[in-house]
């Protein structure tokens, strides 16, 4: 069973769903709970919505969130490398797949990237293409783009 709340954010509603115990999925605009899903803002859904705020707002920069995702465990060993890439920066398809000491998997990378169910928390919107390009996101590469612009700026801030 799984609850979840709407959240208005600069890129369009985001929907968060935990478990009861961490958050597991997050949606963009356009994508729709499951069916089994209750609509409920719990504490936790609350602190995730006020977490995403201070994000977009520039005062937040690393997610303080219990997190629970679902796949296998070369999934789960890139979606912990994305969680390594420092605010502000971006890394490769090969350079993850280096960091996780398979560095010929680029590819398979590239589609633990695109099933990430918690975008922007686990920030898989910072890997880019071997020559910079922005390059595949769930959210959109406008969204992607304003995710690495947002980022940038904050970081020359500081």
């Amino acid at each position: 069973m799984k609850n979840y709340a709407i959240f208005q954010t600069p890129i369009g509603k985001i929907t968060v769903a935990e478990n009861g115990r961490a958050i597991t999925n997050l949606l963009f605009a356009g994508e729709k709970p499951k069916p089994d899903w209750t609509e409920q803002e719990t504490d936790l859904l609350k602190k995730a919505g006020a977490q995403l705020a201070e994000y977009f707002a520039f005062e937040r920069r690393e997610f303080d969130l219990p997190l629970e995702t679902e796949g296998t465990p070369f999934q789960r060993s890139v979606w912990d490398a994305l969680q390594d890439i420092p605010y502000g920066e971006t890394r490769s398809y090969g350079q993850v797949a280096a960091a996780i000491g398979n560095p010929k998997a680029s590819r398979a990378v590239g589609m633990a990237n695109h099933n990430n169910p918690i975008s922007i928390i686990i920030p898989c919107h910072r890997v880019i293409g071997a020559n910079g390009s922005l390059v595949g996101f769930g959210g959109g590469l406008d969204v992607k783009d304003y995710l690495l612009t947002l980022e940038r700026k904050n970081s020359e801030t500081v």
